[in-house]
């Protein structure tokens, strides 16, 4: 299993989405932050989901996710799916993208590479241990992230 990338840029300059669920129930959002690495001797992506969100609800109930990662050419797309919920309207139909059903969870044919993880820890971020402005700036009117550890156990391309 090979993933080689600009790491640093990976999540801030191509963005992802990160999704949680089957085909018969998912939901999908924009991520641009996260990290890739080693933990516990595995291969491991970390992502952070407000638990405000709808996708928190699904990262939580579900055992595996996925991250993918798009041409530049979808970040309009990607756009829509990170400002919209999918509690209020059905942001599959809007986006465009293809659903893709896999083995434990859901990607898009649209997707360059996408990364299977299997969750293996959930911390809730403690903001009084953020810095002073980080935390004015991000978490002064909106809910905490809560971080997500999953092993990577496959990779879609």
């Amino acid at each position: 299993m090979t993933f080689e990338t600009d790491i640093f840029s990976q999540f801030d300059k191509k963005w992802a989405l990160l999704t949680a669920g089957n085909k018969d129930s998912f939901n999908t959002m924009t991520i641009s932050w996260g990290g890739l690495g080693t933990l516990w001797g595995k291969p491991v992506s970390t992502v952070y989901v407000r638990t405000s969100r709808l996708t928190h609800d699904f990262m939580d109930r579900e055992d595996y996710y996925t991250v993918s990662f798009f041409p530049e050419q979808y970040k309009k797309q990607l756009g829509v799916l990170g400002s919209k919920s999918g509690r209020d309207m059905d942001k599959m139909k809007d986006s465009g993208l293809t659903p893709k059903f896999i083995e434990n969870s859901v990607t898009f044919e649209e997707a360059e590479i996408t990364l299977v993880c299997k969750k293996l820890f959930i911390q809730p971020l403690e903001v009084e241990r953020i810095p002073a402005d980080i935390r004015n700036a991000l978490y002064s009117k909106d809910a905490p992230h809560d971080m997500y550890i999953g092993e990577v156990i496959g990779i879609e391309k």
